[in-house]
């Protein structure tokens, strides 16, 4: 049983990501830069090794996501006041806007992927599933081996 939730999770989060790709491409946005407004919108302030582990990547890999859209006028670095070496990143105006177009996109491949199913159905399938991230993330924060 376990090995079928975990497919059928994998098959859905795809095909939601795929779809999601077509619709942010027609705007000129890929998924990780997608992720990355996302998150500075929900914790902004955040360091970029804060933001790498998040994304699950490398710190190189969100350093350069980071440059890319910093140079595209999308985020923002500002030095940290606690240490000299870091740098918070923040969503500039042209970030926030395009978060905004996107909004709306998510929502229309969530819809898309719900399509037919009871609105009951729909919220208990979320706490379901929030509560299979809550159980796998205290198992894996609690395992001293890190193994999970």
């Amino acid at each position: 049983m376990e090995r079928r939730i975990g497919t059928v999770l994998s098959q859905v989060a795809r095909l939601m990501r795929r779809s999601f790709d077509e619709r942010a491409r027609a705007i000129g946005v890929t998924r990780p830069q997608w992720q990355v407004l996302s998150v500075l919108h929900r914790m902004e302030g955040i360091n970029q090794g804060g933001l790498a582990e998040i994304l699950e990547v490398e710190p190189i890999t969100a350093g350069r996501m980071i440059d890319r859209m910093q140079d595209g006028g999308l985020v923002e670095r500002r030095a940290d006041p606690a240490d000299r070496r870091a740098w918070r990143l923040y969503l500039t105006a042209r970030g926030c806007e395009l978060l905004e177009q996107l909004q709306p996109l998510a929502e229309e491949t969530a819809d898309l992927a719900l399509e037919g199913l009871p609105e009951g159905d729909k919220e208990r399938m979320l706490e379901m599933l929030e509560k299979m991230r809550l159980n796998l993330t205290r198992n894996r924060a609690s395992d001293p081996s890190g193994q999970g």
